[in-house]
């Protein structure tokens, strides 16, 4: 059984975007952009929509709490939230910021719903295309109509895949390893049969809670590199993402060298 609506919780994304984000879209001014850290960047589109999703959200499930990237990067003691109990909704409100400033389409509102610590719903807005990816815990990954697996394993060799660390050896194994910017884009590959394997190195809550349950719900295998199950919370693990356990297996002693 749903917590929330998901597709009430997909309206609200949609049109958070479509007032906040789309109109700033490769129309920035100067002001509008600055660094939270060295490299690190945040816009007035980043700050007004998680603003507005934090409100909208709470109000939808009376009791919630919430875990917001930019809330986060003002204070860290709002990440305690993601070790109570009751329900807490993770936010990044524009997954991609670096390529939302350069005016690349690889950017994405990600949405998830923890409780107890375990990721029950997710959501991945492509405000661009207005397509919204869903997954609920036990109920499968769903885009507008249409239940998505991913792609069956087959050779390294065949295996594109996304990372953010340079690996040789992986990279001479596999056919393909692209860095698009964008977690959210990453998995929606994943569970798009574009890509068959993702890792990341780093692993922000409103970076990956919502995908690693879209890709699980698809039939994918996934797990910290040190062989436990991921939870949202920060980790510098690591995560890899495979079609099956046993792929999983292979690629993980590639990414481990």
């Amino acid at each position: 059984m749903s917590i929330v609506d998901p597709l009430l919780v997909a309206a609200i994304l949609r049109e958070v975007a479509a007032e906040i984000i789309l109109p700033r879209y490769r129309s920035l001014a100067a002001g509008d952009v600055r660094e939270k850290n060295p490299g690190d960047l945040v816009t007035v589109a980043d700050v007004e929509a998680e603003a507005a999703l934090s409100r909208r959200l709470s109000d939808l499930l009376p009791g919630s709490r919430v875990v917001g990237e930019e809330a986060v990067s003002l204070d860290a003691k709002v990440l305690d939230r993601l070790r109570e109990d009751g329900p807490v909704w993770i936010l990044d409100p524009i997954d991609g910021t670096a390529n939302f400033v350069k005016g690349s389409e690889r950017f994405a509102v990600i949405v998830a719903l923890v409780m107890a610590g375990r990721t029950v719903q997710g959501w991945i807005l492509d405000p661009l295309s207005g397509r919204t990816t869903i997954a609920e815990r036990g109920a499968g990954t769903w885009r507008h109509g249409e239940r998505l697996q991913v792609v069956p394993p087959g050779p390294l060799a065949a295996m594109s895949g996304a990372g953010y660390r340079r690996n040789k050896q992986l990279a001479s194994a596999v056919r393909k390893i692209v860095s698009q910017g964008s977690a959210a884009h990453d998995y929606l590959d994943l569970v798009g049969n574009r890509l068959q394997f993702a890792y990341f190195t780093r692993l922000h809550p409103w970076d990956h809670a919502a995908g690693v349950l879209l890709h699980g719900e698809a039939g994918g295998y996934s797990a910290l590199l040190t062989g436990q199950a991921y939870r949202p919370l920060p980790s510098e693990d690591g995560i890899l993402l495979t079609p099956d356990q046993a792929s999983w297996e292979q690629l993980r002693r590639l990414v481990a060298a």
